[in-house]
């Protein structure tokens, strides 16, 4: 019910994660049909990218703000620091305070005049600001820091090393909110780099109870969680995508007009092979590099006719062996035959 500045940070990395999920799934989805050329209709979603500028903006962002009243000189205090952001987030439409003089939100009772509001993608949450200057100073003095370089523990030593002498730093420590923006940052571009697999958490249960299903909380987080649109766009493109080589070198024994080699482009291959095997051609589109199937039960139905496929293959390389190898026996029986034959006659 009350969020300080470590819920608020926490939110901040949720909001990224989040970002990064709409990038990676909705948007290069649907970017990816209009590069390869497919018939589409674009899809609406919400793009969380203005909440996160409202937090991470190198001149008007929160945390901006926020290290900027604690590095200025004078009386800073938290009610300093709400009054700053009322003053540079008022007009924004995912910050809301009753300070603000925004006369949407002066007369709202439900927002205390020491707290700020933001509209995250999962929804409204409201922070305290009492704390915020202090918890993102978290300086520790730099005589403490060398006290305990100091000390025979190796273990202490070591969780201090900015207390060695020798790297003694006359630069103000980073804040804690600049830390952990340059860390989630660096966490972004790591996964960036990646080919990320998404796996939801729904809890039934607050309680964490067996067989106990709670339908407001699990629809609540069914739609902060982004899987909505995320079903809406698979529904409405297509389940599976391969470069036409691939699928080709797949698929190519379901058709005799493929098998075993075919002798030019691969899309021409592909259209081949899809229309031998009399495949609807709602089913399935053709883009600049790749073969697009729409339904899930059209690919099922290539893996079940290639597993039949092998099955029929390994049973015809199983029958030319067994006559290969009898008709060798039955050819060395004859040869002997004969050559015991002539034998026997010579010697009658």
């Amino acid at each position: 019910q009350e969020n300080s500045f470590e819920q608020f940070i926490i939110n901040y990395c949720n909001e990224k994660l989040q970002q990064i999920f709409i990038e990676l799934t909705l948007k290069e989805e649907q970017e990816e049909y209009i590069r390869e050329g497919i018939e589409w209709t674009h899809i609406e979603y919400f793009n969380n990218a203005i909440i996160c500028d409202l937090i991470e903006n190198n001149q008007t962002g929160i945390l901006a703000m926020l290290d900027e009243e604690c590095l200025r000189p004078g009386t800073v205090t938290d009610e300093t620091f709400l009054e700053k952001l009322n003053q540079v987030c008022a007009t924004h439409q995912h910050f809301e305070s009753r300070m603000s003089k925004c006369s949407r939100f002066l007369n709202d009772t439900s927002l205390p005049h020491s707290c700020f509001r933001i509209q995250h993608y999962a929804g409204k949450v409201m922070y305290q600001v009492e704390g915020f200057v202090d918890k993102n100073n978290d300086l520790l003095y730099r005589d403490l820091s060398q006290a305990m370089w100091k000390a025979n523990h190796s273990l202490i030593k070591a969780l201090f090393p900015e207390g060695n002498p020798a790297k003694i730093n006359l630069k103000r420590p980073p804040t804690a909110g600049s830390q952990f923006k340059a860390s989630v940052a660096t966490l972004m571009k790591n996964l960036q780099t990646k080919n990320p697999n998404y796996i939801r958490c729904i809890k039934p249960n607050e309680k964490k109870a067996a067989h106990v299903f709670n339908e407001a909380l699990v629809g609540h987080q069914v739609r902060y969680l982004g899987l909505l649109e995320n079903v809406r766009v698979r529904r409405a493109g297509y389940a599976f995508r391969q470069a036409y080589e691939p699928c080709l070198e797949r698929y190519k024994m379901l058709c005799k007009q493929t098998w075993p080699h075919w002798r030019g482009p691969a899309r021409a291959g592909v259209e081949v092979l899809l229309n031998g095997l009399r495949i609807p051609e709602e089913e399935f589109s053709f883009g600049r590099s790749k073969i697009f199937i729409r339904n899930p039960r059209t690919l099922f139905k290539l893996e079940d006719l290639r597993k039949q496929r092998l099955e029929d293959l390994a049973t015809l390389i199983e029958k030319i062996y067994r006559g290969w190898k009898c008709r060798t026996r039955f050819l060395l029986m004859k040869r002997c035959q004969i050559v015991i034959a002539s034998w026997y006659r010579r010697y009658a």
